[in-house]
C-alpha cells in the first residue's frame, strides 16, 4: 500500500474513533505534544494505559467480589481507571467508569457488576482499535506520525 493510501486510511480510522465515541479531544491534545524528540509519545502513553488498565480492571472485579460492601475501595479503584482513561481520551471507558461509580454510590452491587462487564468489553474493543491504529502509523514511519485530522 502506498504512503498516501496509508495516510488516508489512518485519517479515516482516527475519525471513526471520534465518530463512534471511543476517543475525545484529549487524544488530539496528546498528539500535539508529540514531536521529533519524542516521535512515539502517544503510542507510549497509550501502551502504558493498555498495560496498566487490565490490572485495574482485575482489582475492580476483586473489590466487587471480595469486598462487596466496601464501596469506598471500589470508588478509589474506579477513580484511578477513570483518570487513566481520561488521560488518553478514552471517553467510553471514562463514561462507563462514571456509571460504575454511580452504581457504587447507590450501593447497587449488581449494577456495578454489569457496568464492569461493559467496561471490560469497551476496553477490549478500544485496545484492538488503538493497536490497529498504531500498527498503521508504524507502517507510515516516523515522519509526521501523529495524524492531525480533527473530527
Amino acid at each position: 500500500m502506498d504512503y498516501s493510501n496509508l495516510r488516508r486510511q489512518i485519517i479515516f480510522m482516527k475519525k471513526s474513533f471520534f465518530d463512534q465515541g471511543y476517543l475525545d479531544e484529549q487524544f488530539n491534545q496528546l498528539e500535539e505534544l508529540q514531536d521529533e524528540s519524542s516521535p512515539n509519545f502517544v503510542e507510549e502513553v497509550v501502551a502504558l494505559f493498555l498495560k496498566d488498565s487490565p490490572r485495574l480492571l482485575i482489582n475492580i472485579e476483586q473489590a466487587i467480589e471480595k469486598y462487596p460492601q466496601d464501596f469506598y475501595r471500589l470508588d478509589s479503584l474506579v477513580h484511578q481507571l477513570k483518570g487513566s482513561a481520561s488521560s488518553i481520551g478514552a471517553v467510553r471507558m471514562k463514561n462507563e467508569c462514571s456509571v460504575l461509580k454511580a452504581h457504587g454510590n447507590d450501593k447497587n452491587l449488581e449494577g456495578c457488576r454489569r457496568s464492569l462487564q461493559k467496561m471490560k468489553r469497551e476496553h477490549a474493543t478500544l485496545k484492538q482499535k488503538l493497536e490497529s491504529y498504531f500498527q498503521l502509523l508504524r507502517q507510515v514511519g516516523p515522519r509526521n506520525s501523529a495524524v492531525n485530522s480533527r473530527k
